[in-house]
Formats: structure tokens, C-alpha cells, sequence
């Protein structure tokens, strides 16, 4: 968490503890301060306050934006189009359908380049069918770093007048918003926030809804129907502030620091650095190397006091095999992943990437060793 933010958390407890959706004096005051949060978000995205509506988390966000265009859109079908990269929050439920109902509500996965780009004719001629309800498209893939070209996917899903989600969860805050979106979801945690708060944005011009009676106090939560810890929502905003203030230093800083160790890593042998090189998340990196186990390199550099993940970034199993990479048509074992902190969050970050880069020959070449698996 953004320290900034850290300092309004605890702040908050004592002032805006209370329920806002009562009339006592605390609980007013804790109202006030929950509107004062969705209003900087709103005007840091350049949406009404009322279009700015709160969840659970980044993933809850994300499965009721898509829940609510299919629910809105049930008599044009119930089929969704996303891209294979989706979080799992969009695709999993979408599998499920699949299972339970496969003629009435197919998943139309749209597959992606090497570089993990969505095929964009793919997606054309997926949202152009009968029964499609709504589409899904993440702006940037938090695994592999690739940007994606939601603007052109959201113009040709409006032009078959399908709706469409912008996955915003590894992006927001970290580069600007996206422009097209008929709903977009979102995570504090990727602006420095905390966790416990997911933001959903949902112009008025959108139709959304979800199934169930309405809610008696939709005019405090919105139609997400979810009424955050309002030190959790102050927190959220305060970070955002903080963020955005700085947000093109800090993403130039972070891009470099991420090229060293994309060049770091690509000379060593039998290791393969995946993404876009270039049209990517300035923090975000994932390699993977050949005769290695992703779990062994974890903990290998753990014991020298580096942090770093392997897995799916996009399932709630860190060590599952990415169905990103799978898609991408690459390894799909060995692989480490790295999310770089705020500067203002780990001011020395830069000398931690230094260390990561000093160890990696090291690391790779003592887990092929264990594993018996050293290339001939």
C-alpha cells in the first residue's frame, strides 16, 4: 500500500468507522466521507461520481460487470466473447455456462499472438454473431505486461451493438484509463490501495443490471449493491491521488528498471522472456526457463530475500500452470513473474532489481542442478 494511503487507513478507523447508511451522527460523517471518496475516483477518471460504484475486490468487480451486461442484455442471448488471457473471474464462470448450458450460453474464447495481442478479426467476427450478450477485454494483461487494443475492440463491439467490459484490475493507475468501455472494473491495489476494494465504472449510458430485487439503498452503494469499509474506500482515494499526481515519472522509472531485467534475463540460456517488449505495463514481467521448476525458483530466491511469483497471475492458484502462457503458445513451467512496487512503497527498488538480476544465473543454474535436468 501507498504509505500515504497507509496513514489515511489509520486515520480513518477512528473517524469514518461507522455505518453511512444510518442516520446517527458517526454514520453521516462516514457517508460524507464515502461520497468524498467516490468523487476522487470519479474526477481522476474523468466519470460522474454517481457512475462510480464500489465491490468487494479487484475479481468481484470484474464478475459483476460481466454478470450485469449479460443479465441486461438476456433477450438479445446470453453468449460472451472474451480474449483466452481473461482473468479467470471471466472466463471460469464463462467454462461453467459452457458445461451446464452449452447451446444456450457459449464462451467464445478469441485467441492471441505470440506477444499475447488479441486477434482482433477473431474478435470481429465472434461479437458479430446471433445470441452474443456482451464481450470482455482486459487493457492490459497483469501476467505478461501486454497492452491490448481495447479502444479498436470496444468500437468494433459497439458497431455490432455488443457491450463490452475493460478489465482494468493490472492497468488503472499505472497507465492512463482506458477510453472505450461500456462498463470497466477495477482494483485499488493496482494504484497502491488496499485490498477489499474493487471499483466498477458504469456510465449511465450503459445498460447493466443484475437479477434479484433492487437494492433499498442503491443510492449509497450503486448497483453493485455493496457498501465498502469507508476507511478501506478513503484509502483507495487517497493512493489514487498520490498516484496519479506522479504517474508519468513513475511509469518511465518503472519501464526501465523492468527493460534491465527483460535483458537480464533473455541472456541466459534456455530462458524465454514472454510479452510485448515494448506496448506493455511499465512493472510487469514474466520469463520462464527450461529445466527449471517455477516453484523452486521462487523459494531459491526467497532465502535471499527476494520476492517474486510464478503461476497464473490470473486464477486464485499462484503455482497453477497460466493458461496465459498456454495460450501465448508459451513454456508454461519455469516460469517467474515480477510486479514491480510504487517507488513511493519501495524506495530502493532499484537496487532490489540490481540484486534479482546479480542472482538469476545463480538461482536458474542451482534449481537445473537440483532437478537433474543441467542442459548438455
Amino acid at each position: 500500500m501507498h504509505p500515504r494511503a497507509a496513514q489515511t487507513l489509520l486515520a480513518a478507523v477512528e473517524a469514518g468507522w461507522a455505518d453511512p447508511r444510518r442516520l446517527y451522527t458517526e454514520a453521516r460523517a462516514a457517508r460524507r466521507l464515502l461520497d468524498q471518496s467516490r468523487e476522487v475516483l470519479a474526477e481522476g477518471l474523468g466519470v460522474r461520481p454517481s457512475e462510480v460504484s464500489f465491490a468487494p475486490d479487484g475479481p468481484g468487480a470484474l464478475r459483476l460487470a460481466v454478470e450485469g451486461l449479460l443479465h441486461a442484455n438476456r433477450r438479445r442471448g446470453a453468449g460472451l466473447v472474451a480474449s483466452a488471457v481473461e482473468h479467470s473471474a471471466v472466463l471460469l464462470p464463462g467454462r461453467d455456462r459452457m458445461a451446464r448450458h452449452p447451446a444456450d450460453a457459449p464462451l467464445h474464447e478469441i485467441g492471441v499472438d505470440s506477444l499475447g495481442h488479441l486477434d482482433l478479426e477473431g474478435f470481429a467476427a465472434a461479437v458479430s454473431r446471433p445470441h452474443i450478450a456482451a464481450a470482455a477485454v482486459q487493457q492490459a494483461n497483469g501476467e505478461v505486461g501486454t497492452i491490448q487494443p481495447v479502444d479498436e475492440a470496444w468500437e468494433v463491439a459497439r458497431q455490432a451493438g455488443v457491450p463490452m467490459v475493460v478489465d482494468a484490475q493490472a492497468s488503472l493507475g499505472r497507465v492512463p484509463p482506458a477510453v472505450g468501455f461500456d462498463v470497466m472494473a477495477a482494483d485499488a491495489r493496482s494504484w497502491g490501495g488496499p485490498g477489499g476494494v474493487g471499483v466498477l465504472v458504469l456510465p449511465e449510458r450503459t445498460r447493466w443490471g443484475l437479477a434479484g430485487a433492487t437494492d433499498p439503498d442503491e443510492a449509497l452503494t450503486g448497483p453493485t449493491r455493496h457498501t465498502p469499509w469507508v476507511p478501506l474506500a478513503l484509502a483507495a482515494a487517497e493512493a489514487w491521488q498520490q498516484v496519479a499526481a506522479d504517474r508519468e515519472q513513475e511509469a518511465a522509472e518503472a519501464f526501465a528498471l523492468v527493460e534491465q531485467l527483460r535483458w537480464a534475463a533473455a541472456q541466459l540460456p534456455d530462458v524465454e522472456v514472454v510479452g510485448d517488449p515494448v506496448d506493455r505495463l511499465p512493472h510487469v514481467v514474466t520469463f520462464s526457463a527450461l529445466y527449471a521448476d517455477g516453484e523452486a525458483l521462487v523459494r531459491a530466491l526467497d532465502r535471499r530475500g527476494i520476492a517474486v511469483a510464478s503461476g497464473s497471475a490470473c486464477t486464485s492458484s499462484t503455482l497453477e500452470p497460466s493458461h496465459v502462457l498456454a495460450a501465448m503458445g508459451a513454456l508454461t513451467h519455469g516460469n517467474l513473474r515480477i510486479t514491480l512496487p510504487l517507488r513511493a512503497v519501495a524506495p530502493d527498488r532499484a537496487t532490489a532489481v540490481q540484486r534479482l538480476v546479480d542472482a538469476l544465473p545463480q538461482v536458474v543454474a542451482e534449481v537445473r542442478d537440483e532437478l537433474g535436468a543441467r542442459k548438455l
